[in-house]
């Protein structure tokens, strides 16, 4: 049985995440971080939709997930 080497990238950039909305692909990005390593992960924008949380909040796990466990990079 092969062992699957994870793709290891200098730099990831994402963008355009809108945590907080339920229209988020957090559960896709989440994969997608835990399928690939990298030295720098930047975050550059629209990350979180404050304006859609103070109208309605909305957070489950998986937001948790990438603000979170991918601190340490």
């Amino acid at each position: 049985m092969e062992t699957l080497v994870k793709p290891k990238y200098k730099s990831i950039f994402i963008s355009d995440v809108h945590l907080g909305t339920r229209g988020c692909q957090a559960d896709a990005l989440c994969e997608f971080l835990k399928d690939n390593s990298c030295e720098n992960l930047f975050l550059v924008g629209d990350i979180i939709d404050g304006w859609r949380i103070k109208k309605r909040w909305y957070w489950p796990r998986s937001h948790n997930y990438i603000l979170g466990e991918k601190r340490g990079l």
